[in-house]
């Protein structure tokens, strides 16, 4: 074996982490990119109310299929009081701690989770209530040194594209011009530019399994061109 397969992340044995999964149609969630949600099904208040009192992350994915199908029409009683349609999830997410925003009388949650990693799930460990699965980190593929300039290339073109198509808006020059934006490593970027994209979930979903961070950053500007 060389070196450079040693050092390798993604050959690296990962420790399991539980996370509990909130699955979504069409919700792709990044690592460094926050999500807010209105919850209200009863297993996902309970679940949230787990995770916060546990320090339990929650993984919010996009969905394969749908395993079993809610009532079509309800009231909103009805839906405050009965679970709804339950998915299979995809495989890849991002899973980080959650936080309770606001609580209404009613029992419903805003909340905000924030992915901080990227997980493939491996096991599901409980299933009621909700799902608990066993999750293994998934890092990006080793940058070499030499490389990194080609990185820190793409990532310009993007900021550059982005600001021609967003030249009407000041906010967004003023945003994708300021420190934060600047100074965001290319991988970490490439996430964050990404969750604040609209695109089909499973063009998305895709991006998020990409562990070349070179060739996701390619996949974006080949979008952002397309525009």
């Amino acid at each position: 074996m060389s070196c450079a397969q040693a050092t390798n992340p993604a050959e690296v044995p990962q420790q399991m982490t539980d996370v509990a999964l909130f699955p979504i149609p069409g919700a792709v969630s990044f690592p460094g990119v926050p999500r807010t949600l209105h919850v209200f099904e009863p297993r996902y208040r309970q679940m949230v109310k787990h995770c916060i009192d546990h320090s339990l992350p929650i993984g919010v994915c996009h969905t394969r299929k749908v395993i079993r199908a809610s009532e079509p029409s309800q009231s909103r009683e009805q839906a405050l009081n009965n679970n709804q349609s339950t998915y299979q999830p995809e495989q890849v997410l991002a899973a980080g701690p959650v936080e309770l925003l606001q609580q209404l009388e009613d029992g419903r949650m805003l909340i905000r989770v924030s992915p901080n990693q990227r997980m493939q799930i491996e096991e599901e460990k409980q299933t009621l209530p909700f799902s608990i699965w066993s999750c293994r980190d998934m890092p990006d593929q080793t940058i070499a040194q030499s490389q990194r300039e080609t990185l820190q290339q793409s990532k310009a073109k993007i900021l550059q594209r982005l600001l021609i198509i967003g030249h009407d808006y000041p906010e967004i020059k003023s945003a994708l011009t300021g420190e934060y934006w600047q100074q965001m490593p290319p991988e970490e970027f490439s996430f964050a530019v990404t969750g604040m994209m609209s695109m089909p979930p499973e063009m998305a979903q895709a991006l998020l399994e990409q562990t070349d961070p070179q060739q996701r950053l390619d996949d974006i500007l080949d979008m952002i061109n397309g525009i």
